[in-house]
Parts: structure tokens; sequence; C-alpha cells
């Protein structure tokens, strides 16, 4: 099913992180970039059950597919985690593991993983193990806030997205095409 042959080029471990805006907008960003070469990109998105605008871009291309893992709900930090979150979490590791290991993809994005796992949905384990089953060809990225130090220390790149200012502090919601 690949468009081209990966074998030649070395994937990199890319994690984007911080308290910022921009994290999942830059890893939308590769896909979109690779997508002008015909790379495939898989996103699972993980504690997402919204409808966004990159879900309705990616319906007008074959070369990236975005899946979400979460309820339309957001969860807060005092709650225990669901089952049912937990379930969808590790489903949706299950499923971007699996499409990072077919040969299908060229990037796999794991958005909100770390985000996912500061809620005890994914264990730092789980993470690691998958990182370290990643082929030498496909690029992984991995986005959310709270990072923990053993991400930082096994990816190859990695930026922090940092808030200075935002508009929401002013009481301005999320705009359509612009946030969500």
């Amino acid at each position: 099913m690949k468009t081209k042959p990966a074998k030649s080029r070395r994937g990199y471990i890319q994690l984007y992180t911080g308290n910022g805006k921009g994290k999942t907008t830059a890893a939308l960003g590769v896909a979109f970039r690779a997508m002008g070469r015909d790379l495939r990109t898989y996103i699972g998105q993980f504690m997402k059950g919204r409808r966004y605008g990159e879900l309705t871009a990616a319906r007008n291309t074959s070369l990236i597919t975005i899946e979400q893992y979460g309820k339309r709900t957001l969860m807060h930090v005092k709650e225990i985690p669901s089952d049912d979150d937990v379930g969808m979490a590790r489903r949706g590791l299950r499923k971007a593991t699996q499409c990072m290991l077919s040969g299908d993809y060229d990037i796999i994005v794991f958005d909100e993983i770390t985000t996912a796992h500061f809620f005890h949905l994914i264990t730092l384990n789980e993470i690691i193990e998958t990182i370290n089953m990643k082929p030498g060809e496909v690029e992984v990225i991995l986005t959310g806030r709270y990072a923990p130090p053993e991400i930082i220390e096994m990816a190859d790149l990695v930026t922090e997205m940092k808030e200075i200012k935002h508009y929401y502090q002013q009481g301005v919601g999320a705009r359509k095409g612009i946030e969500h």
C-alpha cells in the first residue's frame, strides 16, 4: 500500500510537549508536508472524541488517516479515569502500534499520548515499549503535555510549547477552523 519505499531514509522520534498551544498543530504540519511528498501518515488521537477540523480535512486525502480514541468530553485532573477511558486509550495504542509496524505508513503520530500517560490511561512502560518497536525508517511523533523525562531522553527532537499569552485568558473560546 505504501506509495514510496522509505527504506533509504531514517525515521526519527519527535516530541512536541509543554503547556502552550500548537503541539497537535505542529504534528499536523509534518503530516501535511509529508503528504506533499506522497508519504502516508497515521494519526491516533488519544483523549479526543470531538469533531476537529483536521478530521474533515483528512477525509480529502488518502495519505493522512486520523482516528480518535477518546470521549467527546474532557477529563479533569482530579478525576479517576473510567474503565472506558482506559480501554479507549489502550485500543488506540494497540492500533497506532499496529500501523507503525505494518509498513503502510511513513509517519505515525501518537497525539496527546503524554497527556494520556499523565491521566493514567497509558503507562510509561507501554510508551517506552512502543517506541522501542519503531521500525528504523518510520518517523514517530509524540505530542502532549507533561512529557516524562524518560520520553524526552528517548526523543531525537524535542520542542516545548510555552504559553506566554493566550486570548483564552480574556474569555475567547475555541474558534472553528482555528482551535478546532
